[in-house]
């Protein structure tokens, strides 16, 4: 063991699993802040078309005139306005059919919606489990190539007769690197994901008004659709 202690050095000179820890580790940092960013896009577009919709839905438009314009982008509507088409497109079919109380209709529209949210839910937690798992299981990760670069450390300090703080060093040190790059890995993933987690919470919670809210909407349509012989009024 050489006693230059740079860090580049040190891990040159780890042993190999050591290095394959430490090579591990930067893969999952890295892949950690892919998700990151590219869950920060996702969760800020989610939260902007969300605030969107809501300010042109409460503005007091026409339902069908809205229903219109979120589906004539060429892509399927998502967050917020995804859950409104799903639940807008089923009610207006189910207005076509005869024998159906209003109270039926309103249940197939929350269906949909409900569906339409879950799937919104579901493409919006993608890849927090990633994060969640690099966070918790990083520090382990490091702390197995610190406890294997100690212990070789020490095997070979068996084969000399006196050990000094300069033979020691550069080992300690070497399996300390795979500590700090454990907590490197784990620390932004971890903070990521606690923050993430509630912005998705709390789109969810905002799915479940609007859902709500919807259907008390849906709810008066249906009485007058009804009422009208199935005729779609809106």
């Amino acid at each position: 063991m050489t006693g230059d202690l740079s860090f580049i050095s040190l891990v040159l000179e780890a042993s190999i699993i050591v290095q394959s820890v430490l090579l591990l580790l930067l893969i999952a940092s890295v892949a950690s802040w892919a998700i990151i960013l590219r869950k920060r896009r996702v969760l800020k577009k989610a939260v902007s078309g969300s605030d969107s919709f809501e300010s042109s839905f409460w503005s007091g438009g026409d339902l069908t005139a809205i229903y219109r314009e979120i589906t004539t982008g060429g892509e399927p509507p998502t967050d917020m306005a995804g859950v409104f088409e799903a639940g807008f497109r089923s009610f207006r079919r189910l207005t076509q059919q005869s024998g159906l109380t209003a109270g039926q209709i309103v249940e197939g529209a929350q269906r949909s919606m409900r569906v339409a949210q879950m799937r919104e839910m579901d493409r919006l937690e993608q890849s927090l489990a990633t994060l969640a798992t690099i966070g918790s299981t990083s520090p382990y990760v490091g702390l197995f190539g610190t406890v294997w670069g100690i212990m070789n450390t020490f095997t070979a300090l068996g084969n000399v007769k006196s050990a000094t703080l300069a033979m020691v060093a550069p080992g300690i040190a070497e399996a300390l690197i795979a500590t700090a790059m454990g907590l490197f890995a784990a620390i932004p993933a971890v903070i990521a994901y606690n923050r993430y987690a509630e912005k998705v919470g709390r789109l969810e919670v905002r799915y479940d008004t609007f859902a709500e809210e919807f259907s008390t909407i849906l709810q008066r349509h249906a009485h007058t659709a009804v009422n009208s012989n199935g005729k779609d009024t809106l």
